[in-house]
């Protein structure tokens, strides 16, 4: 795999292992990246794939606290990685549940070695915290990092990149989904909405969702409009009514009682 450019100097590597999505960005004489896979070995596939790209030192973000988007972290190591405040803590309360949780499905899958290696992974937490908005020098190149509000999880972090003219690059971590329902395990169903709708409003160019194919502006806006739907179906009772699959609709009512 390798990384798609999707603005000057901005690029994407979508993987097969979860659809996931990671990001790259390059300056004059430093890189951004942004998420860092499942494990130390999905890491250093990532690694290899950077250097493919730039020789320039790197500082990381994790989008969120959630073990496909920052297990990887340790391979990444000294460099400062980014993450909304919050973020650390989460991961450290809830790593080891989530390791045994995607252990206990790659073993299901009958994948012994990708469980092996989650089973070593070091919950490496974020150390540079962002508290609503920080805005990085990624080599010449302003990259803003947001808290828009609680979603996909507690502690989402939005990636906005200048791209050229007025136009943008929005790496939305799993706020948006794309390909598959959104993600309710950890969620807050009746905040994402306005999330959501703040990212809308930002949004000026390619959204690289956490998973699936880049989207647009107007992706968001009818994935809002879907979240809305989950939330009036689950407030009435009728969770035949909402937009998803039962178990998707299971999981954001489990979120709101």
């Amino acid at each position: 795999m390798t990384f798609a450019e999707v603005a000057d100097g901005v690029f994407v590597r979508r993987h097969a292992a979860l659809d996931l999505n990671c990001g790259l960005v390059v300056g004059d004489g430093a890189c951004l990246v942004v998420d860092t896979r499942s494990d130390l070995g999905e890491a250093a596939d990532l690694v290899a794939a950077v250097r493919r790209v730039t020789p320039h030192p790197w500082t990381v973000v994790n989008t969120h606290a959630h073990f496909d988007h920052c297990f990887g972290n340790a391979a990444f190591r000294p460099a400062a990685v980014w993450g909304a405040r919050g973020c650390a803590a989460e991961l450290l309360a809830s790593g080891e549940g989530q390791r045994a949780a995607r252990v206990a499905e790659l073993l299901a899958d009958g994948d012994e070695d990708a469980a092996e290696r989650v089973r070593r992974a070091p919950l490496d937490p974020p150390d540079a915290v962002v508290d609503g908005t920080a805005v990085l020098d990624v080599g010449g190149r302003e990259v803003v990092l947001l808290q828009l509000g609680r979603g996909h999880t507690a502690h989402d972090l939005v990636v906005e990149v200048e791209a050229d003219g007025d136009a943008t690059v929005v790496f939305a971590g799993d706020l948006v989904e794309e390909g598959a329902p959104p993600s309710f395990e950890d969620a807050f169903p009746a905040e994402w909405p306005a999330t959501l709708g703040r990212l809308h409003a930002l949004a000026r160019g390619p959204v690289v969702p956490g998973h699936g194919a880049v989207v647009d502006a107007a992706f968001v806006g009818a994935q809002r409009e879907e979240l809305l739907a989950v939330l009036a179906a689950v407030r009435a009772g009728r969770l035949d009514a909402g937009p998803y699959d039962p178990a998707t609709m299971r999981q954001a009512a489990g979120r709101l009682r």
